[in-house]
């Protein structure tokens, strides 16, 4: 037998040796293949040209791991939903600063202030009264349909305003006083209460639209209300001569229906997110309806005060739909004259089954 020879070996390891190193390089520079930059020209690996929508990407080296974008990073995803490629997006964090700190200030300050400024005004100037005292003769101010529509709107305005301050301000008020755990489903079920009473709101609110439109566009006589301040802010008794609507009434009724609708816009849009905008955009909405809001419920306040403690006798229009004569001859003469000579109303005679309960 031969003795075993290892020197005679050494050409086949050689040659193994270099079909290893041989056959990646072939492989790479065979048909079909382009390097990871995707240059030359070369046609891309069978089946990728129909992924790929662009031509730049040749093989899965060319698929960045994330597209650089101005003011956030995006991935590439395979999923239908591309609001899910944003990685991060650095305005969110400015976004959530507004949220979280300049909302509450703004917000606090806008409806504690009212309210303080409201507070101040009766200790200054005390309830308006009627100056002749009531008449105890009752005048038709508001009929169902109206009283139905101010109510409805009312009613969906306060449930709105409610759950809303649950939402903005529950965190930073109600959690110290009652806990996470109690405040976890108030806040759920204030979500779902602020989404269904805006339905009664915005119906209210076109239907208000539909039957005080024509009494609320404005006209001379308003001017010389504007220029006296309705009388508000004199002790003595200052009546200016107005119609249906005095100027005040008519700027409450405008900003009441067109903050009221812009802000039931902006909350549809943030209700059915990413619908119509992306994420930014959903954020500008979000802005736009809190600070809405927050102007709505400090007006709202003053509308509350002034037909509650701060005027003799101006419940009785949305109470009762009728109001006392002297009433309407002091705040609404313009209105009273013209009730009388169409014959609706007959000064003097009583209206027991309105005014004697």
């Amino acid at each position: 037998m031969t003795p075993f020879a290892p020197a005679r070996l050494l050409p086949l390891v050689l040659l193994l040796t270099a079909l290893l190193f041989a056959l990646p390089a072939a492989a790479q520079s065979g048909p079909g293949a382009v390097a990871p930059g995707g240059g030359g020209g070369a046609p891309a690996q069978p089946g990728l040209e129909g992924q790929t929508p662009s031509p730049d990407v040749r093989s899965p080296a060319d698929v960045p791991l994330y597209i650089p974008h101005d003011g956030r990073v995006q991935g590439r995803i395979s999923i239908p939903d591309p609001a899910l490629a944003t990685l991060i997006q650095p305005g969110g964090r400015d976004w959530r600063g507004f949220r979280m700190d300049w909302l509450q200030w703004i917000g606090g300050v806008v409806i504690l202030g009212a309210l303080a400024a409201l507070a101040v005004f009766y200790f200054w100037r005390g309830p308006i009264t009627i100056e002749r005292g009531r008449a105890r003769r009752w005048v038709p101010r508001f009929n169902s349909i109206d009283r139905f529509a101010h109510w409805t709107t009312a009613l969906g305005f306060i449930a709105l305003m409610l759950s809303g301050l649950v939402l903005t301000f529950g965190r930073f008020v109600l959690i110290p006083i009652m806990g996470h755990g109690s405040f976890a489903p108030l806040a759920d079920w204030s979500k779902y209460l602020h989404m269904a009473s805006s339905v009664p709101f915005v119906l209210g609110l076109l239907l208000m639209l539909g039957l005080w439109i024509r009494d609320n566009i404005p006209t001379r006589a308003d001017l010389i209300w504007l220029r006296q301040a309705g009388g508000l802010f004199s002790r003595h008794s200052v009546h200016p001569e107005s119609g249906r609507f005095n100027a005040g009434q008519k700027g409450l009724f405008w900003l009441v229906v067109l903050g009221g609708l812009a802000m039931a816009l902006t909350g549809y849009l943030l209700m059915t997110p990413f619908y119509y905008t992306g994420i930014a955009g959903m954020q500008i909405i979000h802005i736009i309806h809190a600070l809405l809001a927050m102007v709505l419920t400090a007006v709202i306040f003053g509308h509350i005060y002034i037909g509650t403690v701060g005027m003799e006798g101006a419940f009785d229009a949305m109470g009762r739909g009728v109001v006392d004569e002297n009433w309407a001859i002091e705040h609404h003469k313009g209105w009273y004259d013209e009730q009388c000579r169409a014959g609706r109303i007959i000064p003097g005679d009583r209206m027991p089954q309105a005014g004697d309960d």
